[in-house]
């Protein structure tokens, strides 16, 4: 079933999608034979076909089609196959020994009558698992079988397998922070305002502190990226063990602003290789220490970090234990994988990740920022980055990620208030979504 029946049932109204499931295909019919397929459900991953209100997650209309000198098959719901056409050669019942009697109707071929050829004696096949087998492992008397439940069987791993992207925003639906500055926070949950700004503000000179201190903010602001690795191309691999960001001359003396001009725009050749350094050493410091925030920012600012999260976990009504339990269950799927989408500019994105203890749950090469771009190019980036096939599920509090998931024709799951991501975390235990 499709997924917004999922949020449906938790709450979340959907807006009206762009592209309307079609109908039933009109039956196409070739001389008098016909070739017919009657609707079937798939279950995905761990098999479950339950939901709320639905019974599975995929499921397939009715249609019919019949190619040139073929038709000669019909088949049923479970994979009874109709065999009235050859009653002189099959009975009614055949029992398969490839196939669980769970999905398919019992049957066996009691007494098989062989096709003379003229010029050949006759053959009668045996049908038992003992037989010959082909070149391919199967038993070379199950060609139907091989034709029919082969492609099915791949069909049934493909979609179970499929990628799900879930498109997260930062802000207000992962984390509490700018409406904590604004008083908003409090005003809708009935919070201490003046507690509240207060850790608002604590929070924020703690990650531009780690910004400016660590990550080279302050060369960085003017040339913000929307992916740390878009200027990995600039890079030529020098080893930085020994190198010396403050003396390499990066900044000039009239800023760098002006050769920052957007993402694309490029300075010289030797300044753009010292840009693509910072944002290496960026991704170094970020991969090293995103378990380990209280080694980065060191003592004594690691107690009054850990002080800060937990006067705000306090305030928040634990709000972001509530969605990094939603991130750690779909983080455990093989097939499942966050990708972070921000407007704040990138290097401040990844201080707010590392000091909000974010960093498992988001890989550096999984944010984006949409300072500059806006988010519906960063969405199309991960379309692009991860294809076609895969299954995408918004996730955020605003209206640019709504608008951008309904212009995509992507579910989009609202977080306006804690009890939104325990939803959200419950759907993801029974394997919902």
């Amino acid at each position: 079933a499709d997924l917004r029946a999922v949020m449906a049932a938790y709450g979340q109204t959907q807006y009206s999608p762009a592209l309307q499931p079609a109908g039933p295909y009109t039956p196409y019919t070739y001389h008098t034979q016909g070739y017919s397929m009657p609707s079937y459900n798939i279950k995905t991953e761990d098999g479950l076909s339950h939901s709320p209100g639905q019974n599975s997650l995929l499921s397939y209309s009715n249609f019919s089609s019949t190619p040139p000198s073929q038709g000669l098959y019909s088949y049923s719901t479970h994979g009874h196959y109709s065999q009235s056409q050859y009653s002189p050669y099959y009975n009614t019942h055949y029992n398969s020994p490839y196939l669980a009697s769970s999905n398919i109707s019992p049957s066996a071929i009691t007494t098989p009558i062989p096709y003379q050829h003229p010029e050949h004696p006759a053959v009668v096949p045996n049908h038992s698992p003992e037989s010959h087998t082909g070149t391919d492992g199967w038993p070379a008397s199950s060609l139907y079988w091989r034709m029919i439940y082969y492609p099915l069987n791949i069909l049934f791993i493909f979609l179970s397998c499929s990628l799900r992207v879930f498109v997260w925003d930062l802000d207000e639906t992962i984390i509490i922070f700018h409406s904590l500055l604004t008083g908003s926070f409090s005003t809708r949950f009935g919070k201490d305002s003046s507690k509240a700004v207060s850790l608002g503000l604590w929070m924020e000179e703690m990650i531009f502190n780690l910004a400016d201190s660590r990550l080279f903010f302050n060369d960085l602001e003017e040339c913000d990226q929307v992916h740390i690795d878009d200027v990995a191309s600039d890079d030529n691999g020098q080893d930085l063990s020994m190198y010396n960001f403050g003396t390499d001359g990066f900044q000039s003396p009239a800023g760098a602003g002006s050769l920052c001009l957007g993402s694309g725009v490029h300075g010289g050749v030797d300044w753009m290789r010292k840009l693509a350094f910072r944002y290496r050493r960026v991704k170094e410091i970020y991969n090293t220490y995103k378990n380990n925030v209280g080694g980065l920012v060191g003592s004594p600012k690691r107690e009054e970090w850990l002080q800060l999260r937990r006067e705000m976990e306090v305030l928040t009504d634990l709000w972001l234990t509530q969605a990094v339990k939603a991130l750690a269950l779909i983080n455990s799927r093989p097939n499942c994988v966050n990708v972070l989408v921000t407007t704040t500019q990138l290097i401040p994105a990844l201080s707010k990740v590392l000091l909000y203890g974010l960093g498992s749950a988001f890989p550096i090469e999984n944010i984006y920022s949409a300072t500059k771009t806006g988010k519906e190019s960063c969405f199309e980036r991960v379309a692009q980055r991860f294809g076609r096939r895969a299954v995408y599920v918004v996730i955020g509090d605003g209206v640019e990620e709504e608008s951008v998931a309904k212009k995509k024709n992507m579910p989009f799951w609202r977080v306006s208030c804690r009890p939104d991501l325990e939803a959200l975390s419950h759907a993801l235990e029974l394997d919902y979504l």
